[in-house]
């Protein structure tokens, strides 16, 4: 191959390193950008109102409800509460408390996450007492996507102990007529349950820290390319040859 070939091959090949590594790191700029703006959308919503129940009424909006601190009174569907299997709370293991609440004066119902408790590894099947109390009760919260969805096997999903929750599917299995939203429950401990519930966390610093590696990628290649192939080849004097 002649030296022109080969510098030349060389220079397309820097050109196109510099220009694809360059443009992922704008990429992530530009996707830390966008999680950045959906955050602070999301601390306007809890600047707002509380959601009652006359918010609740007729058509809901979602995105309009989202992340909003919520008041309802209703009454708990005890004998539907589901026990959400492998969620975290603090680096621990255990279930997140799922039940229905009928809202009060309506026909309608809405899953509250009521909290996480650990689980007894020696026997999974052993769940723990959850109190919930009858007749009307108030719930304060924020407003929330249904519970999120792990990996799981396909089949269906039953019984007390679960890995998702499909909302239209468990909507028909009890008759239950399900807002498309969910309440993460705010509030002390209550008996064994845990309410620290995390805040949201996008992963901006993520994005960043990926667009530094693509700059540092960028810059390396740069630096590579002018000191072997400008610096060394056309500055620096040839290496002398010993006879």
């Amino acid at each position: 191959m002649s030296p022109k070939l080969r510098f030349a091959l060389l220079t397309a090949g820097a050109l196109i390193g510099l220009a694809a590594t360059f443009s992922l790191g704008r990429w992530q700029l530009s996707r830390a950008a966008q999680k950045e703006a959906l955050y602070a959308a999301i601390q306007s919503q809890t600047t707002r109102p509380p959601v009652g129940l006359a918010d609740l009424a007729g058509t809901v909006k979602i995105d309009d409800m989202l992340h909003r601190q919520v008041r309802l009174r209703g009454q708990w569907v005890p004998q539907n509460t589901v026990f959400l299997d492998n969620r975290q709370m603090h680096d621990l293991t255990g279930f997140y408390v799922v039940t229905p609440l009928k809202l009060a004066g309506s026909s309608t119902a809405i899953l509250v996450q009521r909290g996480w408790v650990a689980r007894n590894f020696l026997d999974r099947t052993a769940l723990p007492v959850v109190e919930s109390p009858a007749g009307e009760v108030e719930v304060e919260g924020r407003m929330a996507p249904p519970p999120s969805k792990l990996y799981a096997f396909k089949g269906v999903e039953a019984g007390a102990i679960r890995q998702n929750l499909d909302l239209a599917d468990f909507s028909a299995e009890t008759g239950l007529a399900l807002l498309p939203l969910s309440v993460l429950q705010a509030g002390p401990a209550e008996g064994r349950m845990q309410r620290d519930w995390p805040p949201a966390n996008l992963g901006v610093e993520k994005h960043y820290g990926y667009a530094f590696q693509w700059f540092g990628l960028c810059a390396l290649i740069a630096i590579l390319y002018v000191w072997f192939q400008i610096v060394r080849r056309f500055i620096l004097p040839p290496p002398q040859r010993s006879s």
